[in-house]
């Protein structure tokens, strides 16, 4: 994939730390021009990449953002997340800003960055989660929102062909610098690790590289699609409680 994305610009949604900085990082190293956007800076910026301030749940500022690039090829939404939180443990307006920022955030960067991505015939790529198709307990709205945005994907992949191409990456679970939060320390991360087929989490590169795949002309075909990247997924938790068909 090196240099494949030559002369084309790119904006990372979110781009500064975690997955955001890996995929930045994919793009830069395919030859493209990054810009990434957030609240705040990074603490470690990445080499070759354009950090533009953005509250993207501020729709006017979005729209500002987008119409004064003179160019855009490429759009990942990127930014997202949400902390551990029962639904009963927080209010409905609570949990709405959950589906704003994962939802209606990419949403409104893809309808600013519109005419600029038709112009240039490029791609949008959301960032999904696994979250979104499975039960996610403790994130159920950011859930419910990933599975919003898929759904979204396809649609604006129909509705905006052929001139955009709109794809989705489910994402599995990441080792980032934020991991210990969601699976503890060291050792929770390789119990965790031990229930992934591969034996692995994934990695920030693994998910830019594969976005750096849905954003490049080896997917010139590839609309509508949802493209998994979570390691051959889960073991199903029935075949380690069955007492049947068991190896000796």
């Amino acid at each position: 994939m090196d240099n494949s994305l030559r002369g084309r610009t790119v904006v990372v949604t979110g781009g500064t730390r975690g997955v955001g900085a890996g995929i930045a990082k994919a793009f830069v190293e395919a030859g493209a021009q990054v810009v990434v956007c957030a609240r705040r800076p990074p603490e470690v910026p990445v080499e070759g990449v354009e950090f533009s301030p953005l509250d993207l749940r501020d729709p006017p500022a979005v729209r500002a953002f987008f119409a004064a690039l003179p160019r855009l090829d490429v759009l990942v939404n990127n930014a997202g997340g949400a902390p551990y939180r029962k639904l009963a443990d927080a209010d409905a307006e609570r949990h709405a800003r959950v589906v704003e920022l994962n939802l209606l955030a990419p949403l409104t960067a893809s309808l600013a960055a519109y005419e600029h991505l038709r112009r240039a015939r490029g791609a949008v790529v959301m960032i999904g989660s696994v979250s979104g198709s499975r039960p996610s307990p403790g994130s159920a709205a950011y859930g419910a929102a990933k599975a919003g945005l898929e759904n979204l994907a396809r649609s604006m992949a129909v509705e905006w062909a052929p001139e955009v191409r709109v794809n989705t990456l489910v994402v599995g679970m990441v080792r980032t610098e934020l991991a210990h939060l969601h699976y503890g320390g060291e050792e929770g991360v390789d119990a965790v690790s031990r229930t992934v087929p591969l034996g692995r989490l994934a990695t920030p590169a693994d998910v830019g590289t594969a976005a750096v795949f849905l954003a490049s002309d080896a997917a010139a075909y590839i609309s509508g699609a949802s493209l998994l990247v979570h390691g051959g997924g889960e073991r199903p938790a029935f075949l380690d409680a069955a007492t049947a068909n068991k190896e000796t």
